[in-house]
C-alpha cells in the first residue's frame, strides 16, 4: 500500500523554500519536460487543488466540483494493469497524507488506478519510471 510518513502536521505550508512541496513538484515537472519523449503520447499534469483561498473562491471551486484530497499529479497513461497513476507529493522529509487524501487515494486504487504518496521529486521520478516500465511502483 502507500508509504505515509509519521511527521507531525502543523497546518503551516511552505510553498517557496527549497525542499517544499512546491519545489519538489517543480523539480518533478522539470524532469518530465526532459524525459517525456521516452513515452510519446503520455500526459502528466498537476492538479492545483491546494493552497489558501478566500471564502468566495473556495465556495466557487467547490460548486465547480473541487474535491478535498485529490492528489497533486496525474499521469494519464495505462501501464502495469492500471488505468493511470496519481501521485500525492510530499516534501522529502516529513509531510503525511491527510484523512481526505487517504480516502481519495483508496477510492482511486479501488477504481483501477495506481495512487501513491511519494516523498520528494527523486521518489516521484523513480515511481513514474517504474510505473511506465510496467511496475507497480
Amino acid at each position: 500500500m502507500r508509504a505515509v510518513s509519521a511527521g507531525r502536521a502543523t497546518g503551516r505550508v511552505n510553498t517557496a523554500g527549497a525542499g517544499s512541496e512546491s519545489a519538489e513538484q517543480k523539480a518533478l515537472f522539470a524532469w518530465w519536460t526532459m524525459a517525456r519523449h521516452r513515452w510519446p503520447g503520455a500526459l502528466m499534469f498537476s492538479i492545483p487543488n491546494g493552497g489558501r483561498r478566500d471564502v468566495a473562491t473556495g465556495a466557487r471551486l467547490k460548486a465547480e466540483g473541487a474535491l478535498a484530497g485529490v492528489p497533486d499529479v496525474c499521469l494519464a497513461w495505462p501501464a502495469g494493469g492500471y488505468h493511470g497513476l496519481y501521485l500525492e507529493l510530499k516534501k522529502r522529509r516529513g509531510g503525511r497524507a491527510s484523512t481526505a487524501q487517504n480516502a481519495v487515494l483508496d477510492a482511486l486504487e479501488a477504481a483501477g488506478y495506481r495512487a501513491i504518496v511519494v516523498h520528494g521529486a527523486a521518489e516521484a521520478i523513480a515511481t513514474v519510471e517504474a510505473y511506465m516500465a510496467g511496475g507497480a511502483e
